[in-house]
């Protein structure tokens, strides 16, 4: 149907906003008329046009009669920019479909509203549960005010992620380790524990955004002032989550070099997780990448705060009992408490394997 083909062209535009609009949603739009498109449009930027303006001003004024596809229900109400339903409803479109409506309060339903007094039809729901995926950390961010959260691992077929001698690199074929770095310009921040800064020193950097934050569970400040990770803040700030055991000058010294600290409090001698996600969701951080290691990984599954995984299984086996598995901590005693992936692709890179799945019944949060 020509509704279905021009919302997917749609939502094919919403995606090329991906991680350069959050905390907005990805949006993408399209103007057609008489069976050919007049003019797409899509959300490029945080603050900048949204996708329905986009396409009206390329539109110009051949939009008058013409049909609106948007992935995403205009918004009525005035933000960073002015309201997209006055300008849809002056430029004469005749009809406007929507896959879905605005999970945000502020504007859930009333742009449809809007749109219906300026005597413009609407019809809402075409392609509606491929335009949620999209806007999957929107929609959780909208609902609870935390970050989705996305575990990416690299694994031996058996579970490992270091031998027992703590070496890790590399596990994964360099195809493999391409693809979960470019994972990282699509989030908002990453997110280690101290032990994987201390073993592996990494830099935690996306390969082409400068507005990434580098986030460390480091309950007593144990961090290294020569850490690579508390380098090159231009390309992305380091933020610290400690507690009352930090080390008083060491913190005072990370303070001076502009790294953001925030003491929380503990859980079981370690930084309370849910609590850091909250402060999190404060910094109106919506797409949250979880690195490791596998004590980290494990306390996120334990507090039901995972959404996503990918996992990359490299065709090696490990061994040992103390080798690192990538989901260590307390576990569950029973089955029935076991996280459910609902995994939605399995493809071969290289030698590898990469699942990407999620997690079914998976917040503890209240709705």
């Amino acid at each position: 149907m020509e509704k279905e083909k021009w919302m997917r062209l749609a939502l094919k535009l919403a995606k090329k906003g991906e991680g350069k609009v959050s905390p907005n949603p990805m949006v993408g739009a399209v103007i057609a008329k008489d069976g050919k498109i007049i003019a797409q449009g899509y959300h490029h930027y945080f603050g900048g046009p949204h996708a329905e303006i986009d396409a009206l001003w390329k539109a110009k004024d051949k939009a008058k009669g013409g049909t609106l596809y948007v992935t995403l229900e205009p918004c009525s109400h005035y933000g960073k920019t002015p309201p997209c339903t006055k300008e849809i409803i002056k430029r004469g479109i005749k009809k406007v479909i929507i896959a879905t409506l605005d999970p945000n309060p502020i504007n859930s339903g009333k742009g449809v509203q809007e749109l219906r007094r300026g005597k413009i039809e609407t019809e809402i729901g075409i392609c509606e549960e491929e335009a949620k995926k999209v806007n999957e950390a929107f929609l959780k961010f909208m609902k609870k005010r935390i970050p989705f959260v996305t575990v990416k691992v690299a694994s031996s077929l058996d579970g490992k992620i270091a031998t027992s001698s703590g070496e890790s690199k590399w596990i994964t074929s360099e195809k493999s380790r391409k693809f979960s770095h470019r994972l990282r310009d699509k989030m908002d921040a990453i997110l280690v524990g101290i032990n994987t800064v201390i073993r592996d020193d990494p830099s935690l950097l996306a390969p082409s955004k400068n507005n990434f934050v580098r986030i460390i569970l480091d309950s007593k400040l144990r961090i290294p002032l020569e850490a690579q990770v508390l380098k090159n803040q231009d390309r992305g700030d380091t933020f610290i989550f400690t507690t009352s055991r930090a080390d008083e000058r060491k913190l005072k010294e990370l303070k001076s070099r502009g790294i953001k600290i925030a003491v929380v409090k503990e859980n079981e001698n370690r930084v309370d997780i849910e609590e850091a996600v909250r402060e999190l969701g404060k910094l109106e951080i919506m797409n949250l990448l979880v690195e490791g290691g596998g004590e980290v990984i494990g306390s996120f599954f334990e507090k039901k705060l995972v959404d996503k995984i990918y996992l990359f299984l490299a065709p090696r086996i490990i061994g040992g009992k103390k080798s690192i598995t990538w989901v260590e901590g307390k576990g569950v005693k029973f089955l029935k408490e076991t996280s459910y992936i609902k995994i939605d692709s399995l493809k071969k890179i290289e030698n590898d394997l990469l699942l990407e799945g999620y997690v079914k019944e998976n917040s503890s949060f209240s709705e």
